[in-house]
């Protein structure tokens, strides 16, 4: 990531220069449906309130009931966590922009909008392929599944998805905004991203989608490639099973997780490494809220509805406040 800075690290004024000529953007999202916006707020702040709800309550079970305290829950406590982070970085501006004409934001607001977007966006590829071995683990070898899966490990693989995107993200971010950018101010999406902000640019920007290009092979590609390793030697293990019922057993244990897997990369990918045009920015932009918003309201149905523990667990608990 160096490398790819290395060509601007000469440019120290620049970033000063854009924020001389850009004290905000303005954030286009559906204003081409005026009549649409109070609709709209309440779409949203109804999946708002359901990523809220249903993503605390997940935490809430793994943390309290004693049988959720494995490998497995501890990572689906982190990732309901993450879903929270991740939609409260651009959820609450898109609610304030469907009430208010003013939909700007301001040049750090950007800035900092884009940086966490792709941190938590990144930390979830990774922890997304850490759910995936602890799976391969368990279903494969699973007398050694204790050692292997400790709590140090777990807390590790956490840390170490952190680690790793932090700094990559700070450079991503970096490379963005010491762009020069036009007079449009404009950003045709619901919240501030690098591809639309590309297009804004009046530079070279081939530095910029090749560090994009090398982060989603990182951060992207080689998880989901690692993910599909897993659940390869997990579907032969199961097809060697026995029993048809330990069969759909172990398989209803995946399930949930590759659906996840599947609208996460399948979404996040086409945004990402497609290429951009005119006549593909609204399905970009439609696709962009399925991976931000969709995804993170659909996890906690997911994964309570296909997951016997974690229904008992929930019955368990509203009995109790009850």
């Amino acid at each position: 990531m160096c490398l790819l800075c290395h060509d601007y690290l000469f440019r120290p004024n620049m970033a000063q220069e854009n924020h001389t000529a850009f004290s905000d953007f303005i954030l286009l999202g559906y204003s081409d449906l005026p009549d649409l916006q109070g609709l709209l707020f309440l779409v949203f702040l109804f999946i708002y309130t359901e990523i809220l709800i249903g993503n605390g309550l997940i935490i809430c079970i793994t943390e309290t009931d004693l049988a959720l305290h494995t490998p497995m829950y501890f990572f689906l406590k982190n990732l309901s966590f993450l879903e929270i982070c991740y939609t409260s970085v651009t959820l609450p501006k898109m609610l304030v922009n469907f009430i208010v004409e003013n939909k700007g934001i301001s040049f750090y607001g950007c800035a900092a909008q884009i940086y966490f977007l792709l941190l938590l966006g990144g930390t979830e590829c990774l922890l997304l392929a850490a759910m995936a071995y602890d799976r391969y683990v368990a279903i494969c070898n699973p007398l050694h599944y204790k050692l292997i899966m400790s709590k140090q490990f777990c807390l590790g693989l956490i840390a170490g998805a952190l680690a790793v995107n932090m700094p990559i993200h700070v450079g991503q971010t970096y490379l963005v905004f010491i762009l020069p950018f036009c007079d449009s101010r404009e950003i045709n999406s619901l919240f501030c991203d690098i591809p639309p902000l590309l297009e804004l640019a009046c530079a070279d920007t081939n530095i910029n989608k090749t560090s994009v290009f090398v982060a989603a092979m990182l951060l992207v590609i080689m998880p989901f490639f690692l993910i599909l390793a897993s659940y390869v030697k997990i579907i032969s293990a199961i097809l060697k099973m026995p029993s048809a019922e330990s069969r759909k057993k172990v398989f209803s244990t995946c399930s949930s997780h590759i659906i996840v897997v599947s609208l996460f990369y399948g979404s996040a990918t086409i945004v990402y490494l497609s290429p951009r045009s005119k006549e593909t920015e609204d399905i970009n932009k439609s696709l962009s809220l399925l991976y931000t918003i969709l995804v993170p309201m659909f996890n906690p149905i997911i994964y309570s509805l296909r997951n016997r523990e974690v229904k008992a667990s929930l019955v368990k608990l509203l009995r109790k406040k009850m």
